[in-house]
């Protein structure tokens, strides 16, 4: 039977949670963050974002594989998909408040996603899909262990370590794409993080068919999280949740594991 998981801290610090709730106050007055629409990828300005990021992502290859068809194709694939999956976890998670806003939500139990290591392993999920031969997909978090630690993904060259990388974080905006570049980000701050691809990568193999909707880790108590192989987590009401999640989706996009 696989182990129990540790997931990484929930944020649930009285100063953060205070946070939080003024940041909800504060965007009630004003307006909420909803998840992006179908058709945000493709507006005009996602659209430039995309090609920048596919141009960047060619740029860390060798020079001698950046006119591959095979690497372009890759690269394209990842850069598209990237915004595209972004937008579509979100919609999944339902939030309609961004960052720590959002966490609040989830910790207090209004809402039953959202949390910034959720949208990673969301993320790791979607970018899994298609196996890559240029590139490999990576995590990574700042301040690891600490009340203020953020969980992001990262696309890397295949035969590359960290930090030579683009960091990818779905959470900050509720689904609408930040990207940075590894190597400039405060490194005293930001590190690899191995251990949580070596749990994602057992039931995200590259290639898999998993729904977008599809956890691999389910709130069973509390604030705690265990596997959904594990008895615990098969048995918890967040895993029906998202079993009825996936029911549904066959019904919203037949045919196709995504939403986007």
């Amino acid at each position: 039977m696989p182990a129990r998981v540790t997931m990484p801290p929930t944020h649930t610090t009285t100063l953060h949670l205070l946070t939080g709730l003024l940041t909800l106050s504060t965007a009630a007055t004003l307006s909420t963050c909803a998840p992006p629409q179908i058709g945000y990828p493709y507006t005009e300005l996602v659209t430039e974002r995309r090609v920048t990021l596919y141009e960047n992502l060619l740029e860390l290859l060798p020079e001698n594989q950046r006119q591959l068809p095979e690497a372009q194709a890759e690269a394209q694939w990842l850069s598209d998909t990237a915004y595209k999956a972004a937008a579509g976890i979100s919609r999944i998670n339902d939030s309609h408040f961004p960052g720590w806003a959002g966490n609040s939500l989830v910790n207090m139990h209004f809402q039953e996603r959202g949390l910034c290591w959720h949208y990673q392993h969301d993320m790791y999920r979607e970018l899994r899909r298609r196996p890559l031969n240029f590139f490999r997909i990576g995590c990574c978090v700042r301040d690891c262990g600490d009340a203020s630690e953020h969980n992001c993904v990262y696309i890397a060259p295949i035969s590359e370590p960290w930090p030579k990388a683009w960091v990818l974080d779905a959470w900050k905006w509720n689904g609408r794409l930040s990207v940075d570049a590894a190597w400039e980000l405060n490194l005293k701050r930001w590190e690899d993080r191995p251990a949580i691809v070596s749990l994602l990568c057992n039931y995200y193999t590259e290639g898999h068919q998993h729904p977008i909707e599809h956890w691999y880790s389910v709130r069973t108590s509390g604030n705690k999280y265990d596997l959904i192989t594990n008895p615990g987590g098969r048995e918890s009401d967040q895993y029906r949740y998202m079993m009825n999640n996936i029911e549904q989706g066959k019904k919203q996009h037949p045919g196709s594991p995504v939403n986007y």
